[in-house]
C-alpha cells in the first residue's frame, strides 16, 4: 500500500474519496466507515490528511469483515497536486473469503421437537461450506430467537453462542444452541376499555377463538388485533402477554383499549364528466350502543347524478370480522345517457373465511325506473320502464398480495352471483354471474406487468326488463380506456342500453426510474354484447406516482375500434387490487 509520506504544513481539502472493486453494498459500508468521508469538503492539515489515509486501510479492512473478506489486499493512493483539491483512491482486491468450517447449531429442551423451530434451524444460513456473512448469520439467530419467543418458549436462552475465525485457513466455526425450556399456554385475557368502556366485554369476548390452556402461539394475539382494529371502535390497541405472571404454565394476556371518537362527520367537493360537480357529505357513528352497532348516513349530491344511502351494522362472529347489514339507498341520475332512478333495500351477512377469501351472502329489493333519450327532438318524451326485482346474491373476493397497496407478486378475483324469479318478488327470471381476475408480477426491481380481466353472462330472456343497474356496460378508465364511461356496447342510437354480457381484459407494463415515480404502456380489449362480442381495442400510456395515500394513475388513451373510438385522459388514486 502506497501511504502518504511526510505530511506538508500547508491545508488541504478532500474533494472525493473513491472506492473500487467492490458491489454496491460493500462500498457503501466501506464509505461509512472511512473517517476520510467526513472530511469531504473541509480543509484539513497536511498532517491530519496524512494521518487519515494511513488509517483508511485499517477501516476498510474492518469494513468488509462482516461480508467474509478477512484478507484482502488494499491500496490507498492521494492526487498530489500542489493547490488542488485532493482525490483519494482506494483499490480492492477482495482475495479468499472466510467460510463455514464447522457447523453446530440447533435447539435442546422442550423445543427440540417442535417441527417449525426445526425449519427455522434447517433454513439457518450461513451453513457449512457458506461465506461466513455476519449480517445473514445475525438475521437468521434472530429469526429463530423470534421464532422462540412467537411460540411461547419465554423462557429460551443461549447455551453456547460463539464464531471463530482462523484468518489463515480462511475458515469459521460456528457454534450456536439455545435451550427451548418449557412451552408456555395461553391463559386468561382481560379487557380493559380506558378511559370508559364503550362495548360490552362479552362482544369483544367472542374475538377469541381459542381456549385457555392450549398452546401459546403470537400469531393468535396478531389476529385479535386484527379483529378489534377490523371493529374501528377503538384508537389505540395494546395486547400484553405477561409471562412473569403465568400461573401453571399459562400465560395472562391483557388487552387496554383506547376508544376513538364516536362520531366521524366527512365533507367534500367531487366532480365527474357525467355527474357535474358536487358535494359530499357523511356522517358515520363507531358505535350506537354497548352492542357495537354502528350507523351511518351518506349524501352524494351532484349537478346530474344524486345518491343517498343509509346503512346499520351489528357485528357477527361465525366468520371472524363479519357483519350483519341493513341498507337502505335511494338513487338519481339525469344525464345525456338516462334518466333514471332506483331504491334499493340490502339485508346482508358479510365476514372473512380465511386471510385470503372474504364472502357476502345477502338479499336485495330493486325498484327501478328508466328511459332513454328519444334521439328524435320532434318527439323528445319516452314513456318510463319500471322493474321490481327481489333476488338474493353472493358475492366472494380472493386476495393474495405481498403488499396490499404497492404488490410485486399478486393474484386477485371477485365472483358475483345473483338470480330471480318471475312471481316471486320480480318482474322477470335471470341468472347473472360476474367474475373479474387481476395478476400482477414484478420483473426486476423497477418493473411490474399487469394482467386484468372480466367476464359476465346474464341468463334471462327478456332483457328488457332487466334494470340498467343490472346490465353489463363496457368502456371507461376501469374497463377499456380509449372509450368514454359505458360506450361500449348495443347501442339506442347515440347511446348505450346495457347489454346481457361483458368481456374485458388489459396488459400494462410499469417501469419505475425512480422509487415513487414511473410510466406505464397498455393494451385494453373488451366488448358488452347480448350474442357475439365485437372486441374494442384501446391503447395509451400513463404517468404512476406512489403517493403517500395510494396509487396515482394518469392514463392518455386511444381507442381503435368502432365509431366511439377517441381520445380519453384518466385519473385514478387507488390500490391495484
Amino acid at each position: 500500500m502506497l501511504l502518504a509520506s511526510a505530511a506538508p504544513a500547508f491545508a488541504a481539502q478532500v474533494a472525493a474519496v473513491e472506492v473500487r472493486g467492490l458491489d454496491p453494498v460493500m462500498t457503501d459500508n466501506v464509505k461509512r466507515s472511512l473517517s476520510l468521508v467526513d472530511s469531504i469538503g473541509r480543509d484539513v492539515s497536511g498532517r491530519r490528511l496524512a494521518f487519515l489515509v494511513r488509517e483508511a486501510e485499517a477501516e476498510t479492512r474492518e469494513a468488509l469483515e462482516p461480508f467474509g473478506y478477512y484478507s484482502p489486499t488494499i491500496q490507498v493512493e492521494r492526487t498530489r497536486t500542489p493547490d488542488a483539491p485532493v482525490t483519494v483512491t482506494i483499490d480492492v482486491s477482495l482475495g479468499d473469503p472466510v467460510r463455514v468450517r464447522n457447523f453446530d447449531v440447533g435447539i435442546d429442551g422442550e423445543g427440540a421437537g417442535d417441527r417449525y423451530l426445526q425449519e427455522e434451524i434447517t433454513a439457518f444460513e450461513p451453513t457449512h461450506g457458506d461465506v461466513f456473512d455476519h449480517a445473514v448469520y445475525e438475521a437468521s439467530k434472530a429469526q429463530v430467537t423470534r421464532r422462540l419467543a412467537e411460540r411461547g418458549y419465554f423462557d429460551a436462552d443461549f447455551v453456547s453462542r460463539r464464531v471463530e475465525v482462523t484468518r489463515a485457513d480462511f475458515a469459521a466455526d460456528v457454534s450456536l444452541r439455545w435451550n427451548s425450556g418449557m412451552r408456555y399456554d395461553m391463559g386468561v385475557i382481560t379487557f380493559n376499555q380506558t378511559p370508559k368502556r364503550i362495548v360490552r366485554d362479552a362482544l369483544l369476548g367472542k374475538l377469541v377463538y381459542w381456549n385457555e390452556g392450549e398452546y401459546y402461539h403470537q400469531g393468535r394475539l396478531d389476529r385479535l388485533r386484527k379483529s378489534l382494529t377490523a371493529l374501528d371502535y377503538f384508537s389505540r390497541i395494546d395486547i400484553t402477554p405477561q409471562p412473569e405472571n403465568a400461573v401453571d404454565g399459562q400465560v395472562p394476556v391483557v388487552v387496554t383499549l383506547t376508544p376513538a371518537k364516536r362520531d366521524i362527520y366527512t365533507a367534500g367537493v367531487s366532480y365527474g364528466t357525467d355527474s357535474g360537480a358536487g358535494v359530499r357529505f357523511g356522517l358515520e357513528r363507531r358505535y350506537v350502543n354497548d352492542r357495537g352497532h354502528k350507523a351511518l348516513a351518506q349524501l352524494d349530491y351532484a349537478q346530474n347524478r344524486k345518491t343517498l344511502t343509509l346503512q346499520y351494522r351489528v357485528p357477527a362472529f361465525l366468520w371472524l370480522d363479519g357483519w350483519y347489514t341493513a341498507s337502505l339507498q335511494g338513487a338519481d341520475e339525469q344525464t345525456e345517457f338516462a334518466d333514471t332512478s332506483r331504491i334499493e333495500l340490502v339485508g346482508s351477512r358479510s365476514g372473512e373465511i380465511n386471510r385470503h377469501l372474504t364472502a357476502i351472502v345477502s338479499m336485495h329489493l330493486l325498484r327501478e325506473r328508466w328511459r332513454f333519450p328519444s334521439g328524435n327532438p320532434d318527439d323528445p318524451v319516452v314513456p318510463y320502464q319500471y322493474a321490481s326485482l327481489l333476488y338474493p346474491a353472493l358475492r366472494a373476493e380472493y386476495i393474495d398480495a405481498d403488499d396490499r397497496l404497492y404488490p410485486r407478486k399478486a393474484i386477485g378475483g371477485t365472483v358475483t352471483l345473483r338470480g330471480g324469479i318471475e312471481g316471486v318478488g320480480s318482474d322477470a327470471t335471470f341468472l347473472q354471474v360476474h367474475t373479474t381476475a387481476r395478476w400482477i408480477r414484478g420483473m426486476g426491481p423497477d418493473n411490474r406487468l399487469l394482467l386484468r380481466g372480466e367476464y359476465g353472462r346474464t341468463f334471462t330472456n327478456d332483457l328488457f326488463q332487466m334494470p340498467l343497474s343490472l346490465r353489463f356496460f363496457a368502456g371507461g378508465d376501469r374497463s377499456v380506456r380509449g372509450y368514454g364511461w359505458r360506450e361500449i356496447g348495443p347501442r339506442n342510437g347515440d347511446y348505450a342500453e346495457g347489454a346481457k354480457n361483458v368481456v374485458t381484459g388489459s396488459v400494462e407494463f410499469e417501469r419505475y426510474f425512480t422509487r415513487d415515480y414511473g410510466a406505464a404502456a397498455f393494451v385494453d380489449f373488451g366488448d358488452a354484447y347480448d350474442g357475439t362480442p365485437n372486441l374494442h381495442y384501446g391503447v395509451g400510456i400513463g404517468a404512476r406516482w406512489r403517493s403517500p395515500v395510494g396509487p396515482v394513475r394518469i392514463d392518455i388513451a386511444r381507442g381503435l375500434t368502432g365509431d366511439e373510438a377517441g381520445w380519453t385522459i384518466g385519473f385514478n388514486i387507488g390500490a391495484d387490487l
